[in-house]
């Protein structure tokens, strides 16, 4: 009789642990779209409306052609915050992504360290290829209406590591009073920088942990990311003006790894530029 029982504790307990594997295998391939507003006091007027549209860690995934479609015309520009695609990966979807980002509006990208792992030369060769603007330790102006609104974009370091970043790209006197938004794939790039001369940065790479377990939390290696795991922050510049700078870390619409979420949703972003301080 005890045996039964055990047997039939173990069958539930299979069982709980098989839809627990569906539910965070279905939450992996889910296509959420946060749209908001993002305040920047230093917004030139002419970009007040401005609409971007965020998606880091794509990784595996197939960007949703009938999601995103609709939106070309509604947007003006598409920044992609790396790992596009990673090891193994199919270049066809790749291909496929990067077309459809660079068919929506002017697109932008970053490396991240997966694209890295990849055959990289053959990834560049294809985002190139496919419309998208590489950025990589370079900055380029978006112009509207006779206003500019500087883009730069930071490459992953090709060895890896923490320290291996290179430094910001020299602005020239006629970009250094223009808003500047950094594009930078890891977060952590933050704690190599004395300042950040730049009014929003835009990062991914965490995942929001990808998997959250209640009362474990977020588990990562570097402490820098319990405290800037996913969401708004605001940081100081530290660049003499006393000004701070927004700071928006994607949970990434891919997985790393395993194709599995929990506590942790996959996610892109439809982010209008607003003129303004805004709430902080």
């Amino acid at each position: 009789m005890v045996a039964v029982w055990l047997l039939g504790i173990a069958g539930i307990c299979v069982l709980l642990l098989v839809l627990f594997g569906f539910l965070m295998l279905a939450a992996a391939f889910r296509n959420h779209i946060i749209a908001e507003e993002i305040f920047l006091e230093a917004l030139p007027k002419e970009f007040d409306g401005f609409r971007i549209l965020f998606i880091s860690d794509i990784h595996r995934r197939c960007l949703p052609v009938k999601r995103l479609s609709p939106m070309k015309g509604e947007i003006d520009a598409v920044f992609l915050g790396g790992d596009l695609t990673e090891k193994g990966a199919s270049m066809k979807r790749l291909y496929d992504n990067m077309t459809l980002a660079a068919a929506l509006a002017p697109a932008y990208a970053v490396h991240g360290n997966h694209d890295y792992r990849a055959n990289i030369t053959l990834v560049d060769n294809i985002i190139r290829g496919s419309g998208v603007k590489l950025l990589q330790d370079e900055s380029i102006t978006i112009q509207k209406k006779g206003s500019r609104l500087l883009l730069t974009g930071v490459d992953f370091p090709r060895t890896g590591g923490k320290r291996a970043y290179r430094p910001l790209p020299p602005l020239s006197s006629a970009e250094a009073p223009l808003c500047r938004i950094i594009l930078v794939h890891d977060p952590l790039w933050l704690t190599r920088q004395s300042e950040v001369p730049a009014d929003l940065v835009l990062a991914g790479h965490t995942h929001g942990g990808q998997v959250v377990l209640p009362f474990v939390g977020h588990r990562h290696v570097d402490p820098f990311y319990r405290q800037y795991n996913a969401g708004h922050y605001v940081i100081p510049r530290n660049d003499g003006t006393g000004k701070k700078a927004g700071l928006l870390i994607s949970r990434g619409f891919g997985t790393a790894h395993l194709p599995l979420r929990w506590g942790s949703r996959a996610e892109m972003h439809v982010l209008t530029l607003r003129r303004g301080a805004g709430q902080r």
